[in-house]
This record gives C-alpha cells, sequence and structure tokens, in this order.
C-alpha cells in the first residue's frame, strides 16, 4: 500500500525525509536524512544527528538543480560541492524537486530583498505628541484601505469560482448537443459566461497589482519606523540601567560616609569595597537562562505565583537576592560600632604581582619513544624530562583551587545551609577551570617540599601545602580565611597510560569547614582524561560524579560531570546537580560547564515526570529564574605563549623573601625551566632526584636499625659490610629506579620478591614502612567524615615570622 502523498511544500516550509546519497565507488549510495530550511539543504546520518552534528550543507540560492533520470537528481553549487541524490520513487523524487525549486525561488528572493538597502525611502524620525498622532493616522488609513482591497480579492475571488463553474457547464454541454437549432444559442451562453470571467479575472488581478503596489510602497518605511522604536527601546534601557547603577553607588556611598568615621577611609580599602559592589550588583541584577536538561530531571519554568512570593519574606528565597548586601552592610556596621575592633592609622599597600613570565621556547620532542615501553604503567613510574612540564609544581596546582575563593567568602556569609551547599558546590566545579588548556605536566614535589600562599592582606586568607608521602606520593593542602572558612584536602594521584590516553585519578577527600554555621563539608575529586596522547592535539576532560556532603545538617549535593561525547546533543564539559536536605527533599538545581560558568536556580515543585530513553523514570523539577553563581575570570593576554596560566598561576611562582628553605619557588630546575633554559633544567631534575634517592636508602636503613633486634642488627651490618651485597643492594635498588623520576615515584621498596636484602628480610621489611614524618602536618582521624587524612598541626606561619627555619631539612 502507497504513502498518502504529503501536501506540496511552500516557500519557507520545512521538508523532511530519506533520501539516497552518492558517497564513493566502495560503498556506493548510502542512506541519509536531509532537511530542507531557510534555503539551506542539510543532511544527517540519521535523525538523532540533527541535534548535534550536520554532515553537510549546501546554499540553494547558488545551486543548480537538475533531473538524470526517474529517481535521480543532482545538486550542485558551481563545483565547490554536488550532491548525487536519488528517491525512492519518481513520485517522491518530483516531491523533493517541487520543495527544493520552491526553495531556492524564496532564498533567490530573501537574497535580493537584503541587498537592496531601502535608501530609496526616507527614514521616518521619531516622532511624539501630534506627529505620533498623525503617524498612527496614516497608518491606520493604510490598514484600512489594505483591508479593502483584500476585500475586493475576496469578492474576485468568488465570483471567479461562480462564473468558472457556470463556464464548465456549459463547455459540458456544448459537447453533449447535436448540430442544430441549439447551437446557436448555445454558443452565445458560452461566450457571455466566457466573457464575465475574463472580467472578473481582470478585476481581481487589478486589484491584487494595487495590493501589491501598496504594501512595497509602506512595508519599507514601517521597517526603519520599527527599527527606530527599536533603537530607542534599547538607548532607554541602557539609561535606565545606569540610572539604577549610579543611584546604588550614592546609596552605598550615602550609608558609608555617615557610618564609618573619616579616619578608617582607605584608598585600598575604597578599591576593594568597589569591586565588591560591583559584584554584587551583577549578582543581583544578572539573570541567564538555564542550560540544557539533564538526563536524570528535567527544569521547567516555576508558576508565576511563587515569582510574585519571591520577592516577600514569606518566601526564603529573599536572601538568595539581597541577604549578601545585607550582611556586607551589616559587617560594616558592626566593625565600625565595635570600640574593640583595631583601628589602624596606616594600612600596607598590597603588592603588585607580576603578569607575565618568559614565553615558552618551542622544543620539539617525540612523545612516543618515552612513552611506546611504558603502557600500563603508573605515570609516576614514566621519566619525564622538563620539556612535557610546566614550570610549576604539583603543589602549586593544588593552590590554585583557591582562585575562585569568593565563592567560599559568599558562603561564610550564607544564613541557609542549602544555600550555603550551592556555594560550596559551585567552588569544587570551580577548580577545574583552569585545567581545560593546561596540558603540561606539573613538577612532581620532592619528599618535604612545601609551598605556602600567602593572600592574607589582598584577599583575606593564606594557604600551605606539603608532600608529606612519597609511597605512594600525597600532598597536604591547609587554607584559612579570615572571613571564617578553612579549606584541608590531602590529594594522592593514580594515573593509567592506555596509549590513545591517560588517566589520572585523585585519590583523598577535601574538607571545609565554616566557622559561624559549624557545617563541615567534604567531598573527592573526579577523573581527569587527557586524549590524543600519541596523535594529534591534546585535549583534557573531567567526568564521574562528585557527592558534597554536609556532616551537621546531612544536606547533600550530587554533582555529574558528563564525559564528552561525539555523539551527545549535550553541550560539551557539561556539570549538573541537585541539591537536597537530609530527608532526600531537592531544593536547587545546579548546571553549567566546568570550564565557563554555573548557574543555581531554587526548586518550588517536583513531580515524577515521564521515562527517559534508558526506561528510567525521570523528575520534573518547576524552578525559579536561574541565577549565575559562578563564571571563570579571562586568561591574561598572550596567555598561549604562557602555559595558558591564569592570572593567579602566573604569580605562584614569583620569587617571594621570607619563605622556607623548601617552599617550591626555591627549585632550582623549576626556576630554569621558567627562564627557558630546559636543558640546564634537566640536568638539575636529576641531580635532585639522585639526591633524594639516597637520603630516602639512608632513612630506610635507619629504620631498619632501629626496628630490629640487636642479632639482626648485626646481621644487617654484616650484610651491608659485606662488597658483594653492597654492590647487590645498590644494583637492585637502582635496577627498580631506572623509571623513576623522583623519589616520591618510586616502586615500593618493601615489596618481598624486589626486596634487594634477600629472602631473610623481605617479610620484615614488607611490614615496616619508612619512617618520615611531615614536618608541617600530622596524620589524624576525622570524626565527622571518618576519614584519616594530614592535618596541619601549626607552626609554619611562626617560623616565618621569626625568620627561624632551622628545621626544615635540605632538599634543593
Amino acid at each position: 500500500m502507497s504513502e498518502p502523498k504529503p501536501p506540496t511544500p511552500t516557500p519557507g516550509d520545512t521538508y523532511k525525509g530519506w533520501l539516497f546519497k552518492w558517497t564513493n565507488y566502495i560503498k556506493g549510495y548510502q542512506r541519509r536524512w536531509f532537511v530542507l530550511s531557510n534555503g539551506l539543504l542539510s543532511y544527517y546520518r540519521t535523525q538523532a544527528e540533527m541535534g548535534h552534528t550536520c554532515r553537510g550543507t549546501i546554499n540553494l540560492a547558488t545551486a543548480n538543480i537538475a533531473v538524470e533520470d526517474s529517481c535521480n537528481f543532482v545538486i550542485s553549487n558551481g563545483g565547490a560541492q554536488t550532491y548525487h541524490l536519488k528517491a525512492s520513487s519518481e513520485v517522491e523524487r518530483q516531491r523533493w524537486i517541487t520543495a527544493l525549486e520552491l526553495a531556492k525561488a524564496k532564498a533567490v528572493h530573501m537574497q535580493a530583498e537584503s541587498d537592496d538597502s531601502g535608501d530609496d525611502c526616507p527614514a521616518v524620525p521619531p516622532t511624539s505628541g501630534q506627529g505620533g498622532g498623525c503617524r498612527n493616522l496614516e497608518i491606520q488609513s493604510t490598514l484600512r484601505t489594505l483591508g479593502s482591497k483584500v476585500e475586493d480579492l475576496n469578492t474576485c475571488n468568488d465570483l471567479i469560482v461562480k462564473h468558472g463553474s457556470a463556464l464548465q457547464r456549459s463547455l459540458s454541454e456544448l459537447e453533449g448537443i447535436r448540430v442544430g437549432g441549439d447551437m446557436g444559442e448555445k454558443m452565445r451562453q458560452v461566450t457571455e459566461r466566457a466573457t464575465l470571467f475574463r472580467i472578473t479575472s481582470n478585476a481581481m488581478i487589478n486589484a491584487c497589482r494595487d495590493f501589491l503596489s501598496l504594501a512595497q510602497n509602506h512595508s519599507k518605511r514601517w521597517q526603519k519606523a520599527l527599527q527606530v522604536e527599536r533603537d530607542q527601546r534599547i538607548r532607554l534601557e541602557e539609561t535606565l540601567e545606569q540610572l539604577a547603577k549610579q543611584h546604588n553607588h550614592l546609596e552605598r556611598a550615602f550609608r558609608g560616609a555617615t557610618v564609618l568615621p573619616p579616619s578608617f577611609s582607605n584608598p585600598a580599602l575604597a578599591n576593594k569595597d568597589k569591586k565588591g559592589d560591583a559584584s554584587d550588583e551583577d549578582d543581583d541584577n544578572e539573570f541567564f537562562d538555564a542550560m540544557e536538561d539533564p538526563a536524570e530531571f528535567i527544569t521547567v519554568p516555576a508558576d508565576p505565583k511563587y515569582h510574585r512570593r519571591s520577592g516577600s519574606n514569606v518566601s526564603g528565597f529573599s536572601s538568595e537576592i539581597g541577604m549578601e548586601d545585607q550582611s556586607v552592610n551589616f559587617d560594616e556596621l558592626s566593625l565600625a560600632s565595635n570600640p574593640e575592633s583595631p583601628q589602624p592609622l596606616e594600612l600596607e599597600p598590597v603588592r603588585q604581582r607580576r603578569t607575565r613570565i618568559p614565553d615558552k621556547p618551542n622544543y620539539y620532542l617525540n612523545l612516543w619513544s618515552i612513552m611506546k615501553n611504558c603502557i600500563g604503567k603508573e605515570l609516576s613510574k614514566i621519566p619525564m624530562p622538563v620539556n612535557f612540564n610546566e614550570p610549576l609544581s604539583m603543589l602549586q596546582r593544588l593552590s590554585e583551587d583557591l582562585e575562585y575563593y569568593e565563592l567560599l567568602d559568599k558562603a561564610s556569609k550564607s544564613q541557609s545551609s542549602l544555600e550555603q551547599m550551592c556555594y560550596v558546590a559551585a567552588f569544587t566545579v570551580s577548580s577545574y577551570s583552569t585545567t581545560v588548556h593546561r596540558t603540561g605536566k606539573p613538577f612532581n614535589p620532592l619528599l618535604g617540599e612545601t609551598f605556602e600562599l600567602d593572600r592574607l592582606k589582598d584577599c583575606g586568607y593564606r594557604s600551605l601545602c606539603e608532600q608529606v608521602s612519597h609511597h605512594p606520593p600525597a600532598a597536604a593542602h591547609h587554607a584559612s580565611s579570615e572571613k571564617g572558612w578553612t579549606l584541608r584536602q590531602e590529594i594522592t594521584l593514580a594515573s593509567k597510560f592506555r596509549g590513545k590516553y591517560l588517566s589520572i585519578m585523585p585519590l583523598g577527600s577535601i574538607q571545609c569547614l565554616f566557622e559561624k554555621s559549624n557545617n563541615h563539608y567534604s567531598w573527592k575529586k573526579v577523573t581527569t582524561t587527557v586524549h590524543n596522547i600519541i596523535v594529534g592535539k591534546l585535549w583534557i576532560d573531567q567526568s564521574g560524579e562528585i557527592d558534597v556532603v554536609n556532616h551537621k545538617t546531612g544536606d547533600r549535593c550530587h554533582l555529574k560531570f558528563a564525559p564528552y561525547s561525539y555523539f551527545s546533543r549535550d553541550v560539551p564539559r557539561k556539570v549538573t546537580g541537585v541539591v537536597t536536605d537530609k530527608d532526600g527533599k531537592a531544593h536547587y538545581v545546579l548546571s553549567g560547564t566546568w570550564d565557563e560558568k554555573m548557574e543555581f536556580s531554587r526548586i518550588m515543585q517536583s513531580s515524577k515526570g515521564e521515562n527517559g530513553t534508558e526506561g528510567k523514570q525521570r523528575t520534573v523539577y518547576q524552578t525559579l529564574k536561574a541565577k549565575e553563581i559562578w563564571r571563570k575570570n579571562p586568561l591574561p593576554e598572550g596567555a598561549e605563549n604562557m602555559y595558558f596560566f591564569s592570572s593567579l598561576a602566573l604569580t605562584l611562582n614569583e620569587a617571594e623573601e621570607g619563605v622556607a628553605p623548601t617552599d617550591c619557588r626555591r627549585r632550582p630546575d623549576q626556576r630554569l625551566m621558567e627562564d627557558g633554559r630546559w636543558d640546564e633544567a634537566n640536568a638539575e631534575k636529576q641531580r635532585l632526584e639522585e639526591k633524594q634517592r639516597i637520603v630516602r636508602r639512608e632513612r630506610e636503613r635507619e629504620a631498619v636499625k632501629a626496628a630490629s633486634s640487636p642479632e639482626e642488627a648485626v646481621t644487617e651490618d654484616s650484610i651491608n659490610d659485606s662488597p658483594s651485597k653492597t654492590d647487590a643492594v645498590e644494583t637492585g635498588t637502582e635496577a627498580n629506579e631506572v623509571l623513576d623520576e623522583t623519589d616520591t615515584e618510586d616502586s615500593h621498596p618493601y615489596t618481598p620478591v624486589a626486596s634487594p636484602y634477600g629472602p631473610s628480610l623481605s617479610p620484615y621489611l614488607s611490614t615496616h614502612p619508612d619512617n618520615y614524618q611531615a614536618m608541617w602536618f600530622e596524620k589524624l582521624d576525622d570524626p565527622a567524615s571518618g576519614e584519616t587524612l594530614h592535618v596541619y598541626k601549626g607552626g609554619y606561619w611562626e617560623a616565618k615570622e621569626e625568620g627561624s627555619w632551622d628545621v626544615c631539612p635540605e632538599i634543593f
């Protein structure tokens, strides 16, 4: 049974269907889905690709359409693109030809109109008052004239139908009569009706001509008048926006002038306040549409009644739109009115930090020559020259998580734990924004290496990182702020090289504590994947799920980092999340991308929707307007020549006085690489690695002697005194360290099979780990999260103030 014939498409309509397209002599004709819309013919492999992957498009305005046979036809735009197409039948081919010809005529006409600038018609100036009334009368008169012409066309149409039917009847009767006396009468009737039909047709043609002439005369004038009105409205909106901003600044300046004493005014603080005002104002006034719906749930706009309620205090949502400004003002009032608060007469100026580093040299190195024998092994066991590095340490990269510390500052001021969870979740996502272009490998820290980031004067926080272990390599980080939050984390990296890509799995926990509310949050990082290791341009993707948990209230935010997929219709690097309370009720929806911005929306209602593509029932959330909560800072000018460092990253390795001898800034190979002296940096890197191996061996021997019995110690001494055994020990150790980059990356020395001390000492060594103790951190069990991690025990900043670094080892 044949399909019913679809209606012939009219100009501007979208026409879709399956056609066979010639690909090559091997595959021949392949079935493709074609879409004709707005004068463009596009094709896809399947209908599902319409949302994200177009295989080709041809503009019909400049294309030629030629019919080859009953089913085949060709579309070409002069040599650049040529589509040899075949329909399933001659009828289907004719439908496509008709649709293509109509679309081509429409496209040519639209192109001709766009080329016509319309300068021949004078622009209608903006008028008001009496002039505006005259123009309205003119428009109404023209509309009445056009309406009368349309009525004339309808009348002529009815007459044509009537006379056409009569003429058809007369012709039918004329065919049926015999030649005789009635012939003259019938011929007279036919002639009379044909004359009426001709007169009516001419009348309709004249009416159409008048209508077309009127429409052409007035359309351009109306178009220009509409454009003038649109420009006038835009200028008015911009003027109102400027007035609102000026009013806001004047109001804040008036409050500050009437509350704060003159002695407290300071240019540095004034600049900081202006920056804070601008950011708060942007947060209050800028709203953005929600991202594309995630797979687990669907968001739809809430009922308007919720928007009306949101302006009142009853809804509880007012804290999102005004509580930040109120809290800032309250802080200023309390600071000014508190007689015990310090009133410094002078504040030190904020240090101007560097904005550039030496450009990256263009050194060529064959990656495959290094990686081909390392497939399936830990990345930490692959010897990497500095050519693949960036002039920053892993400790400095860990400190880069604080680039968007303002999110934690805002979270500390939040009155609601659920709203605070939104800021903490946005902070977890923001830590990945610096990785989108950063394909360089950071330096692996030496054991005992530290890095301090003191931004107490300009940002209100300071942090300390230390490499606390090398089996496995682990770094501890502690940051505290004057705004009442503390961030601590311990990160251990596990990585695997799979030939085409490299997977980096961060292990360990991140915790954030707020003094005011005693809320305690914890979460873990997602997997980072580096693609095109061997061939092509390197690019990085983040994928996985994060559960941010508030251990005090039971609130939870489940974030999902969608992995990149060539066939997905979602935006790349998409992140979605839902904030729920301890009972599992959803309150906020987060959406965005980990390399650009995040938004959050308040949930008003939720319901179960239809089943998704995988058969799972998706939840439908009715939300308020989405509000931007975080946006990535733009990269500095020339970042592509500076390893794509952010403004904060450019300052991390800047030389600074008073830091510890173990600080990353004092590391010589890293400094040489930043200066562009890569050959010297590679030689210095090898020296540091060998120095750390020697120290580690001494520490292992001390651990063996301290933990063994006197008899075992004598046996150990006799073993070490034997030249052959000593050589065997050194040879075995060096053999295990051929692929070692730093001491943090050796294979475990206490594996019984690989023990250089022989079978008698292998079980002993496997049960006695390295006795290294961290300098500024101690290992504790966290009662809230139930995890064990290194926590800052104090003493570093006191030692810095005293300038006493005697306790620090000499590692460089």
